[in-house]
């Protein structure tokens, strides 16, 4: 004899409905986002380096509000003092150093290092979400000396992905 069963729809209908409510947010990016956050400020970036590249606080903090903006729910609110959430970046350090020397002592390769202070807060509560040091470095040929930049804007790229990563899956 067969035993009694309930319809799918019905088994179905019972565990989603016994699935606790939850206060995350998530996207398909992977992104994680409380709920009662739904504005980010994000300041233009301090530049406290010696970067002889201009325009590196532009580009770091356009890189930022491409991921925060793009790639979840949030939206850019203009003033940090209203904004639900506030993420304040430093450019602390630019190094370009060579790591590679040929017979003559001339350098072949050099390195751009970058070294960021990056501080995220949930300014609804008050509440400290991320703050912590990034660095990265990209490599590039000394002789051409357009490819400086170009590094240094793949460095700051590299540490716009770990700083969105960072963010957002430290819920």
């Amino acid at each position: 004899m067969r035993a009694h069963s309930l319809p799918r729809s019905a088994l179905l209908m019972v565990v989603v409905s016994l699935m606790p409510v939850s206060c995350w947010y998530y996207s398909f990016s992977g992104a994680t986002i409380p709920s009662h956050l739904s504005t980010i400020a994000i300041p233009l970036a301090e530049d406290n380096s010696i970067s002889t590249v201009n325009g590196l606080d532009e580009r770091i903090t356009t890189l930022l509000v491409d991921r925060f903006v793009g790639q979840t729910r949030l939206s850019l609110e203009p003033v940090a003092q209203e904004a639900d959430a506030v993420l304040t970046v430093s450019i602390d350090a630019y190094q370009n150093q060579p790591t590679s020397v040929a017979g003559n002592e001339r350098a072949t390769r050099n390195r751009v290092s970058l070294t960021l202070n990056v501080l995220y807060v949930d300014a609804t509560r008050n509440e400290e979400i991320l703050a912590r040091t990034f660095s990265s470095f990209e490599e590039y040929d000394p002789l051409n000396p357009s490819d400086e930049e170009e590094a240094a804007i793949a460095a700051l790229e590299k540490i716009a992905d770990d700083v969105f990563t960072a963010a957002t899956s430290n819920w």
